[in-house]
This record gives C-alpha cells, sequence and structure tokens, in this order.
C-alpha cells in the first residue's frame, strides 16, 4: 500500500467524516461513506489529480448523495423511523463549528429539517453553509450549473431559516440552568411548570427507546409535558431496560443542551434541546435505540463526565 497516499488521505479524513456526517445525519453511515471514499482513492490513477482535496470531496459528496438517493433509505425515512445520530460535543465529526451557520448545519433541529430538502439542497446547504465552498466549486463537485448551485442554495436556506423561526439561542450557561431547571420539574411531576418552560408551537420526538417502529411525535405544550412526565418518570420495568438505576448528566449534544442517561458508565439515553432566544424549549429530541448512540457512548467513555444533576434515577 502506497504510504505517501495513506497519509495523504489520513490528513483530511476528519475534514470528510464531518461533511458525511452532515449529509446523511449518522456517524455510522458517514464512516462507511469516508472508508469507500478512501478506497476509491487508493485505486484512482492519483498522478492525474490536480488537487486531491477537491477530488476527495467531489467523490465523498456523490457516495453521500448515492446513499441518500437508494431505495433502502428514501423507505427508511420516509417510513418516519429516522432520526438524526447524536453527536456529544467534542467529537471531532462534528467538524467546523467557528461560524453561526457550520453551528446550525449540525445541529439535531436542522439536520431533521434538511430532510425536507432533496439530495441535491442537501449538499448545496452543507457545502455552502458549512464549508463555505463557492458556487463555482459547488457546481464541480455536484456537476451542474453555478445557475443551479445558487438556486439549490436559496430554496434550501428559505426552508431552513422559514422553518426554524425563532430568535438567537442563549449562551451555554444559561441553556444548561434551562435545562436542568426542566429536569428537576419533570423529575418531580411538576407538570405546570413543565409547560411554562415550552414554547407554544413545541414538538417532542421519540425512537422509543429503539421499541417502537416509527418515531413518535408530540406536538402542543401539554401533550409534550404529558409525555416527558412519563418519560422521566423511574420505574422498575425501565430500570430493567436499561440495566439499572441511571445517573442524569447534562452535556451538550450538537451544541445543543442534552440530558444523558448513563448506567454503569455506558450511554443508555440521550435527550437533545432546542432552547430560544427567550429561553424556553422549542423541541426536544429523545433518542434511545442502541444504534444511535454507539458513537455518542464511545466518545462518552473518554469523557470526564462531572457530577449528575441525578444521581440515580
Amino acid at each position: 500500500m502506497d504510504s505517501a497516499a495513506v497519509d495523504g488521505f489520513e490528513a483530511g479524513r476528519g475534514r470528510l467524516a464531518s461533511l458525511a456526517y452532515r449529509l446523511l445525519g449518522s456517524a455510522a453511515e458517514a464512516e462507511d461513506a469516508v472508508q469507500d471514499t478512501f478506497l476509491r482513492w487508493l485505486a484512482a490513477d492519483r498522478e492525474r489529480i490536480d488537487v486531491p482535496e477537491a477530488w476527495l470531496t467531489r467523490v465523498l459528496t456523490r457516495i453521500c448523495l448515492d446513499r441518500l438517493r437508494s431505495a433502502r433509505a428514501r423507505h427508511e425515512r420516509s417510513a418516519g423511523a429516522w432520526l438524526p445520530e447524536p453527536l456529544l460535543d467534542g467529537d471531532p465529526m462534528l467538524g467546523p463549528a467557528d461560524t453561526f451557520e457550520q453551528r446550525e448545519s449540525v445541529s439535531l433541529a436542522v439536520l431533521t429539517l434538511m430532510e425536507r430538502l432533496s439530495p441535491n439542497e442537501r449538499a448545496v446547504y452543507v457545502l455552502r453553509e458549512a464549508f463555505a465552498y463557492s458556487h463555482a466549486e459547488i457546481a464541480a463537485i455536484l456537476d451542474i450549473t453555478e445557475a443551479a448551485s445558487q438556486q439549490h442554495a436559496h430554496r434550501a436556506r428559505a426552508r431552513v431559516v422559514g422553518e426554524r423561526r425563532r430568535g438567537g439561542a442563549p449562551d451555554p450557561v444559561s441553556a444548561r440552568r434551562v435545562v436542568e431547571e426542566f429536569l428537576t420539574a419533570a423529575a418531580s411531576g411538576r407538570t405546570e411548570r413543565l409547560v411554562a418552560l415550552l414554547t407554544e408551537d413545541v414538538t417532542a420526538v421519540s425512537d422509543g427507546a429503539g421499541l417502537a417502529r416509527r418515531l413518535l411525535r408530540h406536538r402542543t405544550p401539554e401533550r409534550v409535558a404529558s409525555f416527558v412526565r412519563a418519560g422521566f418518570r423511574p420505574t422498575a420495568a425501565k430500570r430493567r431496560l436499561t440495566g439499572g438505576p441511571a445517573a442524569m448528566h447534562v452535556a451538550r449534544v450538537n451544541g445543543s443542551p442534552a440530558v444523558i442517561a448513563v448506567v454503569g458508565g455506558r450511554v443508555v439515553g440521550a435527550v437533545a434541546f432546542d432552547v430560544d432566544g427567550d429561553g424556553r424549549v422549542a423541541a426536544l429530541y429523545g433518542v434511545g435505540a442502541a444504534h444511535r448512540l454507539a458513537r455518542l457512548d464511545a466518545v462518552w467513555r473518554r469523557h470526564e463526565p462531572g457530577v449528575p444533576v441525578i444521581g440515580a434515577w
């Protein structure tokens, strides 16, 4: 194996992984796409490749688009069973986070919204907003015209920004305080306090700890509060399912505050919060399926979690 070719690829692996994750919303699928790109890189006539970064970006993006367009992906996502895979802040797969656009492009809220975009719109949005590619560069990557790239970008941004419809996000300290208060209210059964912490158009999405075929969706503050209260009520059955009493930590997932449930050092659940500029919760994303938590769990094990908000739930 050509060590120079391997070293050259490895130098850009992190950027490729973060691009693939934004395009696919899945760490596992992103890793597979990067590996497929690596194999094509090794098989390519590299002496004829003038700009390796551009070539790799083009190949990876097209692999991701093929996955998004596949019959299996369309079935899973249209069947209402798809949810973005959450990543713990600090995970290199989250990629660049220097600008507001870069941070937004990896939030669970935006990853979910991007499901409503066409594959080309999604690719243009990610390449433009998160990686600052020019329309000329995007046109070459996707084999479209610059005008088409501009049109895709306009439509994608209009939809994402229009659907978000919220003021600026609170600072991390304030957002954490909201989540801690939310967790305390949920654990104590104070439903009226939960309602007060939610926006009028709040939504909650959950995979039902991986037990439900379709995602569970709830709207209106009262229904979301009732769902959350039931979900956070500890029972013997839940403890048997998770393997014992869970410690509840507050951390950050995909740039947003989150509650992480941990049993014996293993992550068994995560609830990410989309907090608006007024300090109220606009959306919740609950993940409990083991395959959606695999990478978060692996990163968590290398993480210093600190003192849990609830020691034994």
